[in-house]
């Protein structure tokens, strides 16, 4: 390939980086690995004679669902192997996506949960045909179907999620409120103060990965969880801060124990009250959110 041809190749790549990662991270739930496919879609590209591509965004969309699918498969080994549960790779991001409630939902932890219930090829084409109304030819090029069996794949999957997704959709100023009556609640120490912001039947989901302690299992009640979250706040006498922030198109804490990051919490609300807590702790997961806070903090 010419300098020219790879210029524009570049040129072309990046214009659609943002998309394509979007793509990759919602079909794997984790950013590093949404980063290797980005890669591995920028490799073929390189490769690719520009002037032959008559759609370069789909044919970009095409190559990276095609390498997303086959990583999905990889990782679903290692999901298997992996101890406790799992949680996405929480993922920062800007105020924009925050204020863009279609797009913050298909990218919540609730959502992304959600999600992990499709098999492969269900995912990709919820993701491409509900996310960025990708057509449904298109779609069909990417994972080897006709147009037809996408169609009855795309209504399976709608109907799976459908039934298992947020009821409703919470503005980020509603879930804001939400999340600072829970930080001064946990700030405090306050019992009462926790269990008035958790619904009764509030999930608490922690993944640690095998390196950072966790609850091996999912805790059921609002009773059991701010027991739980007020047990493990006061250990070890260590100084426990709390810093919002936007994760997953949503907002979130940064938590910490002595000015090292401990883990992110992410919650889903419903009804004005938290239905579902998820707290990634494996630092695995957690090294892209803190090489950004940092640069955040300087």
């Amino acid at each position: 390939m010419s300098d020219h041809a790879t210029d524009l190749a570049t040129e072309t790549f990046v214009a659609h980086r943002n998309l394509l990662f979007t793509v990759a991270y919602e079909m794997l739930g984790s950013a590093a690995d949404a980063e290797d496919v980005l890669q591995e879609t920028w490799l073929r590209w390189v490769e690719v004679d520009l002037e032959q591509v008559r759609d370069q965004r789909a044919y970009l969309v095409r190559v990276t669902t095609r390498q997303a699918l086959n990583r999905l498969r990889t990782m679903s080994r290692r999901k298997e192997a992996y101890v406790g549960p799992w949680l996405p790779e929480p993922l920062l991001t800007a105020p924009d996506v925050a204020e863009d409630a279609e797009l913050a939902e298909s990218v919540s932890m609730a959502m992304m949960l959600v999600l992990e219930t499709l098999s492969p090829t269900e995912r990709a084409v919820f993701v491409l045909r509900e996310a960025f109304d990708v057509s449904y030819e298109e779609i069909a090029a990417a994972v080897d179907k006709s147009p037809a069996a996408v169609r009855q794949i795309a209504h399976r999957a709608r109907r799976h999620v459908d039934a298992r997704r947020p009821r409703e959709v919470v503005s980020p100023s509603q879930t804001r409120a939400v999340l600072e009556s829970f930080r001064r609640a946990l700030s405090t120490g306050d019992l009462q103060g926790l269990l008035a912001v958790l619904a009764p039947e509030a999930v608490l989901v922690s993944d640690g990965g095998g390196i950072k302690q966790a609850a091996p299992r999912p805790i059921i009640s609002a009773d059991k969880v701010a027991r739980f979250i007020i047990g493990g706040a006061g250990k070890k006498g260590a100084t426990l801060t709390s810093d919002p922030t936007l994760v997953n198109g949503n907002p979130a804490l940064v938590l910490r124990l002595d000015g090292e990051i401990d883990g992110v919490l992410a919650i889903r609300v419903e009804d004005a009250r938290i239905t579902g807590l998820y707290y990634v702790r494996n630092p695995e997961k957690l090294s892209r959110v803190e090489s950004e806070t940092a640069l955040t903090l300087r």
